[in-house]
């Protein structure tokens, strides 16, 4: 279960990530009640997250061209500061009430810009760091661990806006960077995992659409994921206003539905972890029962009821961005596989731009119950599509056979 934590630069590289994911889901929870506090309106909220998401799905191709051709861990420098001193300066800007609805879009779009490089960056950084053997194993311990922070960090958040202000929030965000600073420099480059470079196509932007578009399982798990993405992943739109117009409640009840998804996350990660192999199947069925939590939860009558649905959402969550993060990685060529991240990360986030105030108007007008509820029928329109897809016997071929051999071998880990 916690195999790739034996190798010393991951296990140093999860600890700083450990802190930083904590400050982000703080930031995050803060982000969405400074818009419904200085607004009031869900489809000002979703157009805040369409900007902030904006650089995701615009600029994905060239930050993959960018992350293929440098040092990972030192950019990864600049992408930790520059995170750290953009949420530094909003909360220098909330505390000395400077703060207006355009700044708030600015820096928005200024996260979305770093993001954008950061996200393919470090999920690349994985397999440099502990190789294909326990790829699967850390992509999910990493993803754990984020979602172990969904349920830390909105708690935090939640206490911090009622006592001293959201400013705080933004603060806690900028000092977890150093962290990571730190952790990033006491790693050692001798032990990354190196892989023999093979020719590099030419570097243009249409080169990772090209490549992904020619490779059936890249292609179909990144098109069920842009479906999953655009209409189910709003919920930093969603659930803010399930909480204050359908339950009549504050930034704590916000913040426990994002708390009961991470704990639900961090048990389906456990879970997945002590997974060795990846199949079809698996994702298939995971984008299944996540469409399926998604709707039960949408139809929960109390607020109890769904903190608890957001649990079972957390859990087949994971499975599902785990087993698709793990297939595409392995399945790339180790010149392209920054592209190919990058295009996860444009159907997984860069989608919200189209979703968030799509999701922002229906939640606003149709009620924040369908907000959720779309969100589990594109889940589960997105299965039909990967079953109709991936299942088919002539494409079971795409997944390197290295995988199969792991699936059906009875071997211990070594």
């Amino acid at each position: 279960m916690f195999a790739s934590l034996k190798i010393r630069n991951y296990r140093l590289y999860f600890i700083g990530q450990g802190f930083s994911h904590i400050g982000n889901w703080m930031q995050t929870v803060a982000l969405g009640w400074l818009v419904l506090e200085l607004t009031g309106s869900g489809v000002a909220l979703g157009s805040v997250l369409a900007f902030r998401f904006a650089p995701l799905l615009l600029g994905a191709p060239f930050a993959g061209m960018i992350v293929d051709s440098v040092n990972k861990r030192r950019f990864l420098y600049f992408t930790q500061t520059a995170s750290g001193l953009l949420a530094l300066g909003m909360s220098i800007l909330i505390f000395t009430g400077a703060i207006e609805i355009w700044m708030v879009y600015v820096a928005a779009v200024l996260f979305g810009i770093v993001d954008v490089l950061d996200r393919p960056l470090r999920q690349t950084f994985l397999h440099e760091m502990v190789g294909p053997d326990y790829l699967r194993n850390a992509v999910t311990l990493s993803s754990t661990e984020a979602n172990l922070a969904r349920a830390l960090g909105p708690l935090f958040a939640g206490a911090l806006i009622a006592t001293i202000g959201i400013a705080f929030c933004f603060f806690a965000n900028a000092l977890s960077f150093v962290l990571v600073l730190i952790a990033l420099a006491y790693l050692r480059p001798a032990e990354f995992h190196r892989e023999t470079e093979a020719p590099r196509p030419p570097d243009h932007l249409l080169a990772g659409l090209r490549y992904a578009a020619s490779v059936p399982m890249i292609r179909n798990v990144l098109i069920s994921m842009a479906i999953i993405g655009t209409l189910s992943y709003e919920f930093q739109v969603s659930l803010p206003l399930l909480a204050e117009n359908t339950f009549h409640g504050g930034a704590a009840d916000y913040a426990a539905l994002l708390s009961a998804m991470g704990a639900g996350s961090v048990a389906g990660g456990l879970f997945t972890a002590s997974r060795h192999g990846v199949t079809l199947f698996e994702f298939v069925a995971s984008a299944f029962l996540f469409g399926l939590s998604l709707l039960l939860t949408a139809l929960m009558p109390t607020l109890g009821l769904a903190i608890a649905g957001m649990v079972f959402v957390g859990f087949f969550s994971i499975n599902l961005t785990s087993v698709g993060n793990t297939m595409i990685q392995l399945e790339s060529a180790p010149q392209m596989r920054g592209r190919v991240m990058a295009l996860w990360t444009m159907a997984l986030f860069g989608s919200t731009l189209i979703g968030a105030p799509l999701v922002g108007w229906i939640a606003e007008h149709g009620g924040a119950r369908w907000g959720v509820g779309i969100g589990g029928i594109a889940a589960i329109v997105a299965t039909l599509y990967a079953a109709r897809t991936l299942l088919k016997k002539d494409e079971w071929h795409t997944i390197p056979a290295s995988i199969w051999i792991r699936i059906f071998s009875t071997e211990t880990d070594k």
